[in-house]
């Protein structure tokens, strides 16, 4: 997951570079979960959450006023801390919690069911648009893949029917806050969106930081008696997960058909569970993969419904 950003259309497209940013967003997107998980095997997860995100966030906060970007007002840094709120402290705390529980390819095929959210809550909230009847088969199918994906006689995993539960809960307590905060953001005042990231992140980053000091055994100054796996991988994640990464996705919104665009929510788990699988020694039955299979199927149908 990542600071949404408004997409947009800018021809003519460079194919060579339009493929290498969509590779990056693929390929360094999918692989965030595994470096999640690497991150926080021996180091409380909220912290290492909360460090990333800041020190990525003034990355791009200090790259956005030296390119000569406006300072944000303070109306713009209340917004901005919102959306920090719902898609980072809430969302992406949640997901790196749930890999504590689940298998990160397993967390990266809910996580992908992020668009089956955005229908439900612009139907009954938002937008109050009813969804079109290819979005209401996704609807079904996705819901059927999720069942499939998570029934704990299905998933071979250590903690058994409680870790399942919790890992699943988290997971889509994180798609709930992430779609309300995409839902919410064209509705709030916003700056430049590269200064609107770096904002998001040091907002969202700090407010995880404080709730890492009250409910993990972590000080301040944790971070420097930290494993070097968990550094390198943070490193990895500050790097090509959040300023790579986004760069990538930020030139797409701005220059790839949306159509283009959307199809990152169906490769990045695919990546991830793979990655699991050779790196991580995550293990899925038959069933489990058919399940996430129905529920990818399901997304494509929403996506193809809204347009």
């Amino acid at each position: 997951m990542s600071p949404t950003l408004p997409p947009s259309v800018s021809p003519p497209l460079n194919r060579t570079r339009l493929w290498s940013a969509l590779g990056a967003v693929y390929i360094l997107w999918g692989s965030t979960y595994l470096f999640i998980h690497f991150m926080t095997e021996q180091m409380p997860p909220l912290y290492m959450a909360s460090v990333r995100y800041i020190v990525a966030g003034g990355i791009l906060y200090s790259a956005a006023r030296l390119m000569g970007t406006a300072r944000a007002t303070r109306a713009e840094w209340g917004s901005t801390a919102i959306i920090g709120f719902l898609l980072l402290t809430v969302a992406n705390g949640c997901l790196t919690m749930a890999i504590q529980y689940i298998p990160s390819g397993m967390a990266a095929l809910l996580g992908g069911l992020l668009p089956i959210y955005l229908l439900l809550l612009n139907w009954v909230s938002f937008g109050k648009k009813r969804p079109s009847v290819l979005a209401g088969i996704g609807l079904v199918l996705g819901l059927v893949g999720i069942y499939l994906l998570i029934a704990p006689e299905k998933l071979v995993s250590a903690g058994g029917l409680h870790a399942n539960l919790v890992g699943t809960g988290l997971v889509a307590l994180g798609n709930f806050s992430w779609a309300i905060g995409t839902l919410l953001t064209p509705r709030l005042s916003q700056p430049h969106q590269t200064l609107a990231s770096g904002m998001q992140m040091l907002c969202g980053g700090a407010i995880l930081f404080i709730i890492s000091l009250v409910l993990e055994p972590v000080t301040p100054w944790s971070i420097l008696s930290a494993p070097p796996k968990a550094l390198w991988s943070m490193l990895y994640l500050v790097i090509f997960g959040s300023i790579i990464g986004f760069s990538a996705y930020a030139w797409l919104a701005r220059n790839a058909p949306p159509t283009l665009l959307s199809t990152y929510a169906f490769v990045n788990p695919v990546v991830a569970l793979l990655l699991g699988i050779t790196f991580a020694g995550e293990v899925f039955s038959v069933q489990s993969l058919a399940g996430a299979a129905v529920a990818l199927l399901g997304v494509v149908f929403i996506t193809l419904g809204r347009k």
